[in-house]
């Protein structure tokens, strides 16, 4: 029998840190999924991930774990230990009096309220810090958070699922289901690793979806449905309103609606948000939409339909990712389009993204993109 096993680089510890952030991605807006180990004499002694709601931190949680065992200790965080007083201390603060002696971090902190502050608090302190550990992975699993932060938007992810040529569902409507059951249950993981998931008021209307993610171990903290309405058209017999105590529903539209209308909204549960229309006067601005939702917390967001709403994002170039799911099937031009007109004359002005990963889910297939 082989006792524990001696860890004597950063590498590892740092991996295992990544680790425990994946679980928070999703449940701990508007803060960022952080995850932390902590070793001493080569062995882990405690270690901790954004809980639920982004409180408590990943720092918090694995010095409670280590307790005494903390002091002398070696910390590896992903993100930079935060500076500031919100409703509880600064981490910064609780490892330097928790006497840890050094102090590995992936990636500094992009909130201006932090930004380098907790490293230098850190070092100021006399422990030792080391920056960049792994720094790249890092970055991309707080990419949300950064982009709510650097660029007053969340991380916006397309989801598509269409067939071979473009369809998502036949010319008389029927689109369920184009892809099968493992590609179905692929979305659903992807949903429950997003703050929210927004449709447009056409796909509420001819889906009915309910927009949660069903799927034993997820989304602890409940994913906001969120749907694009300018002329609010979402009925109170909406299945997403029926649950509407229990995984919040937004509405986006604009302002001028009957006083009644949005009473009963608001009295079924949804949260009624206006914003400018865009500039066509068609829908809404998309980029009043994200940075609405960014206001309120949101720094992931999932967009899963339909052709309207992701075209207007993509023509605004807000897309940061494509989530292609595509089954082999083959529809034809009758079926519905999975974008509406882009208004595209020449090649050069198309939205252009570069393959990230692909992935066979039983006779369908994933190809993860981001904007090139």
């Amino acid at each position: 029998m082989h006792g524990p096993c001696l860890v004597t680089d950063d590498t590892a510890p740092m991996r295992a840190a990544l680790s425990l952030a994946r679980r928070g991605l999703g449940n701990t807006w508007p803060n960022p999924a952080v995850g932390c180990v902590i070793m001493r004499d080569g062995l882990v002694v405690g270690r901790g991930w954004t809980q639920p709601g982004g409180r408590p931190h990943a720092e918090t949680e694995a010095l409670r774990r280590a307790g005494e065992a903390a002091r002398g200790a070696t910390v590896y965080v992903t993100l930079e230990p935060c500076s500031h007083w919100g409703r509880t201390p600064p981490c910064s603060q609780a490892l330097i009096q928790a006497g840890v002696a050094r102090v590995v971090i992936a990636t500094r902190d992009p909130d201006p309220r932090v930004d380098g502050r907790g490293i230098a608090q850190l070092r100021a302190a006399g422990i030792e810090v080391v920056e960049g550990m792994l720094e790249a992975e890092a970055r991309e699993q707080i990419a949300g958070f950064a982009s709510r932060n650097e660029r007053g938007r969340p991380l916006t992810l397309l989801k598509l699922a269409t067939s071979l040529d473009g369809r998502i569902a036949t010319g008389t409507g029927e689109s369920q289901w184009i892809t099968g059951p493992e590609a179905r249950r692929r979305g659903h993981e992807l949903r429950g690793q997003y703050d929210a998931v927004m449709v447009g008021a056409g796909t509420a209307l001819a889906d009915d979806p309910d927009l949660t993610c069903r799927l034993p171990g997820y989304a602890p903290v409940p994913t906001v449905r969120v749907v694009a309405d300018s002329r609010l058209r979402l009925p109170l017999t909406a299945r997403m309103l029926g649950n509407a105590a229990e995984a919040p529903v937004w509405v986006l539209t604009r302002p001028g609606h009957p006083a009644e209308k949005l009473e009963a909204l608001r009295a079924a549960g949804a949260e009624v948000v206006e914003l400018p229309a865009s500039e066509e006067g068609q829908g809404l601005d998309p980029g009043a939409m994200l940075r609405a939702l960014a206001e309120r917390g949101i720094t992931r967001l999932m967009i899963e339909g339909g052709a309207s709403l992701a075209a207007s994002l993509l023509r605004a170039d807000l897309v940061d990712r494509l989530a292609w799911f595509h089954a082999p099937v083959a529809i034809g031009a009758e079926g519905r389009a999975g974008l509406d007109e882009m208004g595209i004359t020449r090649l050069a002005s198309a939205p252009r993204f570069t393959l990230l990963s692909e992935e066979a889910l039983g006779p369908d297939r994933l190809l993860m993109l981001q904007r090139a």
